[in-house]
């Protein structure tokens, strides 16, 4: 293996103090908290950074050598010989800790400092060092996000500009302003001109509809500033020029699609975030002290490194390893076990010119058109039936990790997620030994640990309830083993065209219940294959992308005569559901009516009773003819949990809590209206 010519790293500590209150985790004792900055130097011409976009034009020290640097968090034993080696890399979701919120059921926070951070303790107690590194680099300051800071690319100086393509949906009226990069924790590349002949502006109800242009003076390259007025004339507002703003007087309809295409300026080297993940990782698991001399905040090193991401990370994972950067610079692996979930089909379109990378992947509604569905899909290799070309993301067997890939509902229905164990035209494929799948059936995209009461948003049905945490920890563990001691781990459970319980939605129609005021999905989240133009490979996109016509093969997972998903991995609520739990829901009205929302599952509940039942027509047996009782209902609960400890898919410390939990019906999940 070729060796990079240079590459160096240095840590800086920022703060060092108790994580926890210093409160004792098991044998394994007290944590600490290191806050640190790591500076990192990349030789440009080195192989291994080959495919990062425009990184030959980024600016150069005296050494000729390309300078960045991430933030990093760590969390660890106090004593590391009480640990068990193993380092826990969150790839924080747009720059956010969410290991901590999953894992160990705890309150989201990018500062964790106190013991209810660190939740039920579950990582913890394992020994784990958790760390949290920046790579996502065009976040701005803010709400303590992980912030990533590389070069701006330059013509030899001279501003680099092109065409930039962003979406904007107001979610309620009065909304007359956006940021050019849509979000506002996300850096806006910058207008070449504020003139808005200049540019485009065009609106459509649905993604696949045609494009309306709206005239150049409804709306403007400016944002608005607010204040206290004087002589009693209470608060005013100014309208200010902006290169970094959208504003329309008139404000944007809600849920309409608005598409702006305009010349931008400045791009960043995006794709050194790759080797941000890579250097640091790589760095802290050797335990060798860094370029200046400083200790390695990890004495003695990792024996073991995991990688865990969800929805946009999980995509990033996905990427890197398909990009080669699991392969250290010493020639080893970075990550012995990776743990992408909820990524879908897609991977993370981050390397290449103006990448907005904060950007949601292709929804039915949102962002449809964004690259980051793009072949390879799947972990084995296989053949693109449109173009010919045959790839897969495991395709290095001497530093592809260990994969677990999980996905929910929500995947198969809005992130193309059969494609990930599927040919391009739908046939099953046989997952590399080093993968393995699983589906967690009736499940959604976002299942927050610590939900209370659920609501609608602008959706037609309450969001989806199931609660699924459980799973991380279990999968973790056998991560652990199969990784350590070459134990396999449960095999995938996903479902398959052989067996019918892969289906096209048609099929899926016939066999989901016929459920009183509800409607269904016209279809899961298409995929078009799209010509971004001849300069897409070298990460220059053509913009807006033009519409082929050809098609992949996008399935759903078949159901139940309740509407619950048949294959995968039923959590003990879906074992004994109160309800349909779907992976999709509906826009309301006024919002994309009809079309898939976001990320967003169901919950139909059952009717309460067999008279309940008949009013309404339900054809689901009611939960009182189920269940009886709310005893009974809560002993099935415990049953269904032991029967997935048997089967390694969940720990024996959550049996106890998925039985108080299903206390009262699920309260305050679920509404049940009998005692």
């Amino acid at each position: 293996m070729t060796k990079p010519a240079a590459s160096r790293i240095e840590i800086q500590t920022i703060d060092r103090v108790a994580f926890a209150g210093g409160i004792f985790f098991g044998d394994v004792g007290p944590y600490e908290r290191i806050k640190g900055r790591a500076l990192i130097t990349v030789d440009p011409a080195a192989p291994d950074l080959a495919g990062v976009v425009d990184l030959d034009k980024a600016p150069r020290d005296g050494s000729g050598l390309v300078r960045f640097a991430t933030d990093v968090l760590i969390l660890k034993p106090v004593d590391l010989k009480r640990s068990n080696r193993r380092l826990f890399f969150d790839w924080g979701n747009r720059g956010n800790i969410r290991c901590l919120q999953f894992f160990n059921d705890a309150p989201g926070s990018n500062d964790p400092r106190g013991a209810a951070h660190a939740g039920n303790g579950f990582l913890m107690r394992r020994g784990y060092t958790v760390v949290m590194a920046g790579w996502q680099a065009d976040l701005l300051p803010g709400d303590d996000r992980f912030l990533l800071d590389v070069p701006v690319a330059t013509d030899n100086g001279r501003p680099i500009t092109g065409k930039v393509r962003v979406e904007y949906i107001a979610t309620g009226p009065g909304q007359r302003t956006f940021p050019l990069s849509s979000r506002a924790s996300t850096r806006s590349h910058p207008a070449v001109s504020l003139d808005t002949r200049m540019a485009q502006l065009t609106r459509r109800r649905y993604a696949r509809d045609e494009r309306i242009p709206v005239p150049h003076d409804q709306w403007q390259f400016a944002r608005v500033e607010g204040g206290a007025g004087l002589d009693n004339q209470g608060g005013e507002t100014a309208i200010i020029p902006s290169d970094m703003h959208i504003h329309m007087p008139l404000g944007f309809e809600p849920g309409w699609i608005y598409e702006l295409v305009y010349e931008g300026r400045d791009p960043l080297v995006l794709g050194l975030g790759h080797a941000a993940v890579r250097n640091v990782v790589a760095f802290l698991k050797s335990g060798r002290a860094d370029s200046a001399g400083n200790a390695n905040p990890l004495p003695g090193g990792m024996e073991k490194a995991y990688g865990w991401g969800r929805s946009q990370t999980g995509r990033c994972i996905r990427d890197f390893v398909h990009r080669g950067f699991n392969a250290s610079q010493d020639g080893g692996k970075v990550f012995d076990g990776l743990l992408p979930h909820v990524a879908g089909a897609g991977r993370m379109w981050m390397n290449h010119r103006f990448a907005n990378v904060i950007v949601s992947a292709g929804q039915q509604h949102e962002d449809h058109e964004n690259p980051a569905d793009t072949f390879p899909f799947s972990y084995a290799p296989s053949t693109d039936h449109l173009t010919g070309k045959t790839d897969g993301i495991c395709k290095r067997p001497d530093s592809d990790p260990l994969i677990f890939h999980s996905q929910t509902g929500s995947e198969y229905w809005q992130r193309r997620g059969s494609l990930a164990h599927t040919d391009t035209q739908g046939n099953d494929l046989t997952l590399p030994e080093n993968v393995r799948g699983y589906f967690w059936a009736s499940s959604q995209h976002f299942a927050d640990p610590l939900l209370k009461k659920p609501g609608r948003g602008i959706c037609q049905n309450i969001q989806n309830v199931v609660w699924t945490s459980m799973l991380f920890r279990g999968l973790l563990d056998a991560m652990d083993a199969w990784a350590s001691s070459g134990t396999l781990p449960p095999d995938s459970r996903i479902p398959r065209r052989a067996d019918g319980t892969l289906v096209d939605v048609e099929t899926w129609r016939r066999g989901f219940p016929e459920i009183p005021g509800v409607a269904t999905p016209k279809e899961p989240n298409t995929l078009e294959r799209l010509d971004f133009g001849p300069d897409y490979e070298r990460g220059i996109l053509a913009e807006p992308p033009r519409r082929t016509g050809e098609h992949y093969a996008v399935l759903v997972p078949a159901t139940d005569a309740d509407g619950n998903d048949i294959a995968g991995v039923r959590v003990p609520m879906v074992q004994v559901p109160l309800a349909t739990y779907t992976g999709w829901n509906m826009r309301v009205r006024g919002q994309g009516h009809g079309a898939l929302h976001d990320f967003t599952g169901s919950t139909i509940p059952f009717s309460d009773s067999a008279e309940e039942r008949a009013v309404t027509r339900d054809p689901r047996r009611s939960i009182f003819e189920r269940y009886g009782d709310a005893a009974t209902y809560q002993r099935l609960i415990g049953e269904a949990a032991r029967r997935l400890v048997a089967e390694r898919l969940m720990l024996e410390e959550d049996v106890e809590r998925c039985i108080a939990a299903a206390a009262g019906w699920h309260a305050p999940r679920h509404e049940v209206g009998l005692e």
